[in-house]
């Protein structure tokens, strides 16, 4: 991986409690997020007495490298979804540059957490398809815009692996959103639902509370029933 490959950007607490659907009890879990990158989930979440560690493979990088990487990518990313405003709803953010300005301020607040989560395990460098957890180590397992997002980039195959690593280490997963990078619906959806189906896991599509592209207010849970009922 290299550092300049990666678009960081970030969401909130209150983003991933929409996101996700989190409940007060969801909260209260032992949460593994997968693919932060520089949200400010964990730093949040951690200041409130919650338990949360996430996985990404930015997080080899210094908080410098990181910082420096988002301020290089800040200006392309704000240009794209001005040419493409409409593909989104605004009504959380009036505009593209307000949008931008919340970002800026949840990588900061990431940022700042950074270094002390690193040195307290709670920022690990991990790539899916394969984690260096104990099975059923985490309660819930939230899975933000990787999944299903790149499917252009990422395979089923790799989709179907990762989905199983993270079943292995977590009693359940949410994913979100449904869409590819240009807010059409993941063609992997239906095909990950029929390959988990058939693996005897519950799987249900569930409409949520948040949509910023445009027909992504739906997530993905899966429930691993099978080890449950061991």
């Amino acid at each position: 991986m290299k550092l300049n490959e990666v678009v960081p950007w970030g969401r909130s607490l209150e983003e991933y409690k929409l996101m996700f659907d989190l409940s007060d009890v969801d909260l209260t879990k032992k949460i593994l997020g997968c693919g932060d990158g520089p949200a400010s989930f964990n730093a949040e979440m951690t200041k409130q007495g919650y338990s949360v560690i996430s996985i990404d493979p930015v997080y080899q990088f210094s908080a410098e490298q990181i910082k420096q990487r988002v301020q290089d990518t800040y200006q392309p990313v704000i240009s794209q979804v001005k040419q493409n405003s409409d593909r989104y709803i605004w009504n959380k953010f009036s505009n593209p540059d307000e949008l931008g300005q919340a970002r800026l301020m949840v990588m900061e607040n990431f940022l700042s957490d950074y270094e002390t989560g690193k040195n307290s395990g709670r920022y690990l460098s991990h790539s899916l398809p394969n984690l260096k957890f104990s099975d059923n180590q985490f309660e819930l397992c939230l899975c933000s815009h990787l999944l299903f997002l790149y499917s252009e980039q990422l395979s089923l195959e790799f989709h179907i692996a990762s989905i199983l690593e993270l079943l292995r280490t977590s009693r359940e997963i949410r994913i979100f959103p449904l869409l590819k990078l240009n807010c059409e619906p993941s063609p992997y959806v239906d095909l990950v639902i029929q390959d988990l189906s058939r693996k005897s896991f519950t799987v249900q599509i569930q409409t949520v509370a948040y949509e910023f592209q445009k027909g992504g207010n739906q997530m993905l849970k899966i429930s691993n029933q099978v080890r449950d009922s061991e």
